[in-house]
């Protein structure tokens, strides 16, 4: 590990250098993310979403964009988990300020309220009075590139919004068997594949952004569950080439089923990578609620279920080994009793940070944004994950990055 790593998660604020910056593009082989200089490059990433009705990546009402970006760096992130929607992607010219607009009438928010924060936007980052969503996007990237973070590309939903549940209409493909209007009515098949174009194809050429997650926590309802192995191991490769072929420089990521838990298909068929060889990776999603990780007041019991879940893809020699990048994973920050813990995460974090210990997989922590432009109609809305303060300026909780032990470091090399 090297030793900027090491110093800023114990808490020093150490300058990014242009001369630390990863050695991109970035590769996989067995399971193991590589830079261009065949050295390991382990991802110690932080969510941050962009793909709410705003369209806009969150935050930028109440610091500088170029603040955050440091405030990560400084913190020993080495890259971010962007979030977007298809909506944006497919509408990447939309001017900021009418999305904001935009943004009030799909949330059925103040609209007001809203656009005062568009304002407040403007007064902290200029460039946004005249800029559209993916400008927007693309100062985010660039400011983190400028502080030697890495970025990862998400595909979160289709219409922008919240995610996730079952009826929120994102979360499985329209022409799947079994449709079901709640879980699918958004998630267009032919619109994704051309939004995953656009975006790889906007990236191509910029440096700092090294992956694209093709779509976040896959959820089959119960009408389409007895398919969706199936259509899972036929669209997800189509996707992957679409996006290798706009975009040969990018890590490829594939979430699995089951809202991102389970990629359990891959135990008994071999998945073809060799249309995108060298830039695969497998994600994964773990939290305190998450459903086929239940909580039986054994810790054992619950690795055990994540080496059955995802954890197996890490083994070596198989036919589906590869990098595992756990992009989701997190707690409340505040109101515990547990240093701001409540017992149910305080007791899964710690049995998920020994499994990330022991295995030395690549994580992405949920999340940076302590507010939201607006979230469920509500107006600079709280969000009590997070890991940055309300007024985005540090730690929501100081104790918090000690919680995740040696998951930072480095322990297992090719």
């Amino acid at each position: 590990m090297k030793l900027s790593t090491a110093l800023a998660f114990a808490g020093l604020a150490i300058p990014s250098l242009a001369a630390d910056k990863p050695k991109v593009p970035l590769h996989s082989s067995s399971r193991w993310i590589l830079g261009n200089d065949n050295q390991r490059i382990k991802l110690r990433c932080i969510n941050w979403a962009g793909h709410l009705e705003a369209n806009v990546p969150e935050g930028l009402h109440k610091q500088p964009i170029d603040y955050i970006a440091n405030w990560i760096a400084s913190n020993g992130f080495n890259c971010v988990r962007l979030t977007y929607s298809i909506d944006m992607a497919l509408n990447p010219a939309l001017n900021v300020e009418q999305s904001f607009h935009n943004a009030a009438k799909a949330a059925n928010a103040d609209e007001a309220g809203l656009m005062g924060l568009y304002h407040t936007a403007v007064d902290k980052n200029p460039f946004l009075a005249n800029a559209t969503v993916i400008e927007a996007f693309d100062a985010v990237q660039t400011a983190l590139w400028d502080h030697g973070v890495m970025t990862i590309l998400d595909n979160h939903v289709s219409k922008a919004s919240w995610c996730c549940n079952l009826d929120d209409g994102n979360g499985w493909w329209s022409d799947a068997p079994g449709y079901l209007d709640a879980n699918s009515r958004f998630f267009d098949h032919q619109k994704w594949l051309d939004g995953l174009k656009a975006m790889a194809t906007w990236a191509r050429g910029k440096p700092g952004i090294v992956g694209m997650s093709l779509r976040n926590e896959l959820r089959a309802h119960v009408t389409q569950f007895p398919s969706a192995a199936g259509v899972w191991m036929e669209n997800m490769p189509a996707a992957a080439k679409v996006v290798h072929a706009a975009n040969p420089d990018v890590l490829v990521i594939l979430g699995g089923l089951n809202g991102g838990t389970d990629l359990t298909p891959l135990r008994d068929h071999k998945l073809d990578t060799s249309a995108w060889a060298g830039k695969n990776v497998w994600e994964a999603h773990a939290y305190s609620f998450t459903i086929t990780t239940p909580d039986f007041g054994s810790c054992s019991i619950r690795k055990v279920n994540y080496g059955l879940l995802f954890g197996f893809v890490l083994e070596q020699g198989k036919d589906n080994t590869g990098p595992l990048f756990l992009s989701e994973f997190g707690v409340g920050m505040t109101g515990g009793n547990k240093d701001g813990l409540n017992d149910k995460d305080n007791n899964y974090l710690s049995c998920l940070r020994e499994y990330m210990e022991n295995n030395d997989a690549d994580w992405s922590l949920w999340a940076i944004q302590g507010t939201y432009y607006v979230r469920d109609g509500k107006v600079d809305a709280e969000e009590t994950w997070g890991a940055i303060d309300h007024d985005w300026k540090d730690w929501r909780n100081p104790k918090f990055k000690g919680m995740l032990g040696k998951m930072p470091q480095v322990t297992q090399f090719p």
